[in-house]
């Protein structure tokens, strides 16, 4: 089912395991496998969940590795694994760094997701942040943001329904060359993702979702006004999905450290404070749960589809 702006408040998640960075990932995502990340998709949709998200990253240099280690499974690949065991759970790529690549080859890949998934992509994109990436690819990383912003451009005509997309920009021009399957979806939504007053812009311009990064609960009213306003500056009167994502949770009463900042307790106490990202403007809310193991992680996402998100638009 798509998320939209006019819909009851929706849930997705970034899975566990395809990237550890130090700074989110559980002690046991270490030692896991492709059967645990089936068990985890399957779970979320079965439970009602929007979509799952997985990163994107090439590489990662020694200087970059301690914290976010070089753990990062690659989101088409990734995607279309878990496309196969699921039916109805969204695909998304939160975030394709997608200036890395040439648009004609991202097209091509997520285009064919699209396809075998029935539809299910969300494009999430990205401006990306490591330099020995962009240096490794022979791609200009100081120039990444107007990279970007021609990538989506782009993207757009190139996951369009013509066979033989045509596009003409400063750095990328193709016409001429047919492109089967074309994806499911008439138009796959492009999300763009970041904090900065420049991704904020680009959402606002060129994107039909805003994915923001590390915006705390007392900045996101502000960001998002702001957003809005670029938007109707644009002229560009398309509704647009506006993101959070949320404190870690852990629904029920822990019996272990799950650190001050989680959200936990009763399902309803959960709810009401979700509750106020949708006050605030926000359509769908990306969740992450404490877990010290796979079969906990899939209990608190179970406990949370049932016991929490039938609170969550009352």
């Amino acid at each position: 089912m798509p998320i939209s702006s006019a819909g009851p408040l929706s849930y997705g998640m970034q899975l566990p395991i395809q990237s550890q960075s130090t700074i989110y990932a559980e002690r046991w995502e270490a030692g896991a496998t492709p059967a645990d990340l089936v068990a985890i998709a399957r779970t979320a949709d079965r439970a009602g969940f929007g979509y799952l998200a997985c990163c994107d990253h090439v590489g990662v240099p020694p200087r970059l590795a301690e914290a976010m280690s070089t753990v990062w499974y690659d989101p088409v690949a990734t995607l279309a694994f878990l496309a196969g065991v699921t039916e109805r759970v969204l695909l998304m790529s939160h975030v394709a760094v997608v200036g890395l690549r040439h648009p004609l080859v991202t097209a091509k890949q997520y285009a064919t997701l699209d396809h075998l998934s029935g539809g299910r992509l969300i494009l999430g994109v990205g401006a990306g942040h490591v330099r020995e990436e962009f240096e490794a690819l022979g791609v200009d990383f100081d120039g990444r943001g107007g990279l970007l912003d021609e990538s989506i451009d782009a993207l757009k005509a190139a996951l369009g329904p013509a066979e033989y997309p045509e596009f003409t920009g400063e750095r990328f021009a193709f016409g001429g060359l047919g492109q089967l399957p074309r994806p499911a979806q008439e138009r796959v939504p492009v999300w763009v993702g970041g904090s900065s007053p420049a991704a904020v812009r680009r959402a606002a311009v060129r994107g039909d979702g805003w994915l923001p990064q590390g915006d705390p609960r007392s900045r996101l009213p502000a960001q998002i006004a702001r957003l809005l306003a670029l938007r109707e500056e644009a002229g560009v009167r398309e509704p647009i999905v506006v993101g959070a994502i949320t404190e870690p949770l852990y629904v029920g009463e822990p019996d272990w450290a799950v650190g001050r900042r989680a959200l936990t307790g009763k399902p309803e106490v959960i709810a009401e404070s979700l509750r106020e990202y949708a006050a605030m403007g926000v359509h769908q809310i990306q969740v992450r749960f404490r877990s010290r193991s796979r079969s906990e992680l899939t209990d608190q996402m179970a406990a949370f589809a049932a016991e929490v998100a039938p609170h969550l638009d009352r």
